[in-house]
């Protein structure tokens, strides 16, 4: 008898690409592992040159070493996390048959948004997010760039009217954020609420202090 599969067990596919912010998707693998959701990640070849430049790291190519990596990272050790190379195509993520949740790609490259919108699938991430957009499945992108030109906001809104969701990394102030952490973790938990998700610790709104 095949067990049937429930939507807490499926996974989160984090797409991390070039684009400037990687804390971003640290603290989002942080508190995706600590709720014990899964998550199959794919991360970009840029990706690479931008642990460089952000942390002096150098993150590793062999899927179980990057795992490793980014768990380092992240401090988390239990949980479910699959690295996937940006060139395996092949992977089962790539297929529209493999459930998932849905996909979050933080932080979002503009390179990334436009060949997306153009429906291009040059690598591993760009594939599973033209996935998501044709199985209608949730795809939130996370865009880190400013200012935005003519050419990203109508790729942007190319990506809007196919499906996707966009969360611009534009924190708040009404938390009363007291670090870096607190203005970066309103972001993604804001993502993660495109999915249904909440398990990132933040005070919400709850109107007009007294």
């Amino acid at each position: 008898m095949i067990a049937a599969v429930t939507s807490s067990s499926l996974p989160i596919v984090l797409g991390v690409t070039g684009a400037s912010g990687l804390i971003y998707a640290v603290r989002a693998i942080k508190f995706l592992l600590q709720a014990d959701y899964p998550i199959q990640l794919v991360a970009s070849k840029a990706v690479h040159q931008v642990w460089q430049a952000e942390y002096g790291l150098t993150l590793p190519m062999q899927p179980d070493k990057q795992e490793l990596f980014w768990r380092e990272q992240a401090q988390v050790w239990e949980g479910s996390l699959t690295c996937h190379r940006p060139t395996d195509v092949a992977a089962a993520i790539a297929s529209g048959s493999f459930r998932t949740l849905g996909m979050v790609i933080l932080p979002c490259s503009m390179s990334t948004v436009a060949k997306l919108a153009a429906g291009l699938s040059s690598d591993l991430l760009e594939r599973v997010a033209d996935v998501h957009l044709k199985e209608h499945r949730p795809l939130v992108l996370v865009p880190r760039e400013t200012p935005f030109s003519l050419i990203h906001l109508q790729n942007l809104t190319q990506l809007a009217m196919a499906g996707a969701r966009i969360v611009p990394a534009i924190p708040a102030w009404y938390h009363r954020p007291q670090t870096i952490e607190d203005l970066v973790d309103f972001v993604i938990a804001r993502a993660l609420d495109q999915l249904g998700l909440d398990c990132v610790p933040l005070q919400r709104w709850q109107g007009p202090l007294s």
